[in-house]
């Protein structure tokens, strides 16, 4: 999630081995970078994938600070636990799916509508229209 514009990327992944979670990284930096988003720092967990140095070498390589909450404080990183919760209540369990799948299956949308057409009242808009490259895709 982008500090400045609360724009999420996110997928569901099976495990969290250092070898998805850099994969995931290598995603979501390419994804930032494609919207104008120049990751400066990253601020992840303190879970074993974050701490390898496959995790520590990628995200040196490609000029990323990496700072590790600290334990057991979940304000630290409190706008993705926020954006957590409103996963699980608008997304997760926001209404009965016949499956697993069938939920999964809804969450790209989701993500969509979270990133583009959600009003948040501390931006006065979607996280969307606050990355100028962006501007006009989110209404």
């Amino acid at each position: 999630m982008d500090d400045h514009s609360r724009l999420a990327y996110s997928e569901i992944l099976t495990d969290e081995k250092k070898e998805t979670a850099v994969a995931f990284w290598e995603r979501a930096h390419a994804y930032f970078a494609s919207v104008g988003i120049t990751v400066e720092r990253v601020l992840t967990d303190n879970g074993s994938c974050y701490r390898s140095r496959l995790w520590r070498d990628l995200v040196r390589d490609q000029g990323v600070k990496h700072k590790r909450t600290r334990p057991y404080r979940p304000q630290t990183n409190g706008k993705v636990e926020r954006f957590n919760r409103t996963l699980v209540q608008e997304w997760a369990y926001a209404r009965p799916y016949a499956s697993e799948s069938q939920r999964r299956e809804a969450f790209p949308g989701w993500l969509h509508h979270y990133n583009h057409h959600r009003f948040h009242t501390a931006l006065g808009g979607p996280p969307a229209s606050r990355v100028t490259n962006l501007s006009g895709q989110y209404t």
